[in-house]
């Protein structure tokens, strides 16, 4: 009897411990905050209308739309250095920010190596690479240069002649595509007229102003122009023919210029963004991808899916140094 009432002490003492200690581990565990509870914002560092607005609003219509994310996504515009004040406001007032994404491409990388920003892809929060999209060459549908040789040989016989632009600094992503053309067909870089622009929208309109020779710009950013036929597109800098509107546009290499150049686009959070923020987006950015929502939008703009959460740093990576040799072949990275 003595020893039956031992051992019932014994497992009632070991119960009430096991919940005392499960009640002390719980509390001890800093609780998850509920995430997202209240609006997001995603950056666009360009002016309305280019490729980086283009995206970022497709992105946060299509959450919404799929009802992937339970609070508003709104869109801000912060344009200025081809990307590079957007991202000095981030570094300087956004950082460990859940609730801010923003939108990058190329020019987060060429930025660094040109010496426009301080700031690299190293300062932000990689998230997810989502698209691939190609650079175009186009002129007013009532231009005299038919083709790309067209307007290439004006540019050989008088640079000062031909002006081209683009949604990006000199140095910048529009620039560098255009650039690796005109050098294939004996250009001096340096004697390149080159605009530069907040975002292909202000671009394409002060080419339809009649300010600008022709204009380098992303496909997504310029499509709508091409399919009313204001623009005529004299080649696109992907490696084989597109479809839909642009069927009908050489490549580069069609037009006679072994060059190709391709645009990826991704979201990055802020420099410390929560590991639970990180994860949400990367999870959310991948149900994204497999939506009708956001296929349509691909084939609308004629976009590539490049999805790619865990190799993204090491593409990034790898994306710098190929940047940085292009750069210094064409004597623009800095010295």
């Amino acid at each position: 009897m003595k020893l039956r009432r031992t051992l019932v002490l014994l497992v009632t003492f070991a119960m009430v411990t096991s919940v005392f200690l499960g009640g002390c581990s719980k509390s001890s565990e800093p609780a998850q905050p509920k995430y997202p509870d209240k609006p997001i914002e995603i950056v666009a560092p360009s002016g309305a209308g280019g490729g980086w607005d283009t995206f970022a609003r497709a992105i946060a219509k299509v959450a919404a739309d799929e009802k992937l994310v339970s609070q508003p996504i709104q869109v801000i515009n912060k344009a200025g250095g081809s990307g590079s004040v957007a991202l000095a406001w981030m570094m300087s007032s956004k950082k460990g920010d859940a609730y801010e994404l923003i939108v990058y491409s190329p020019p987060l990388i060429i930025n660094g190596i040109n010496g426009t920003s301080k700031y690299t892809y190293k300062d932000i929060t990689p998230l997810a690479k989502m698209i691939t999209d190609y650079n175009v060459i186009l002129v007013k549908a009532d231009s005299p240069y038919k083709t790309l040789k067209d307007l290439l040989d004006a540019a050989k016989k008088d640079p000062t002649k031909v002006s081209i632009g683009g949604g990006s600094a000199p140095g910048g992503m529009d620039h560098l595509a255009y650039a690796k053309i005109a050098k294939a067909a004996g250009i001096g870089v340096k004697d390149i007229k080159y605009v530069s622009f907040q975002g292909g929208g202000e671009a394409l309109a002060s080419l339809m102003g009649g300010h600008l020779t022709a204009v380098s710009t992303g496909i997504g950013e310029s499509l709508a122009q091409i399919e009313a036929r204001t623009v005529r597109a004299l080649a696109v800098t992907s490696d084989k023919r597109l479809t839909g509107a642009l069927a009908d546009v050489p490549t580069v290499k069609e037009a006679g210029y072994d060059v190709t150049y391709q645009i990826w686009r991704g979201v990055f959070g802020p420099a410390e963004m929560p590991d639970y923020a990180k994860k949400y987006w990367q999870d959310t950015l991948t149900k994204m991808s497999k939506t009708e929502g956001w296929k349509n939008v691909l084939k609308n703009y004629q976009w590539n899916d490049a999805l790619d959460t865990s190799g993204f740093i090491k593409f990034l990576e790898d994306e710098s140094k190929s940047y940085e040799q292009l750069l210094t072949e064409l004597g623009m990275a800095k010295k």
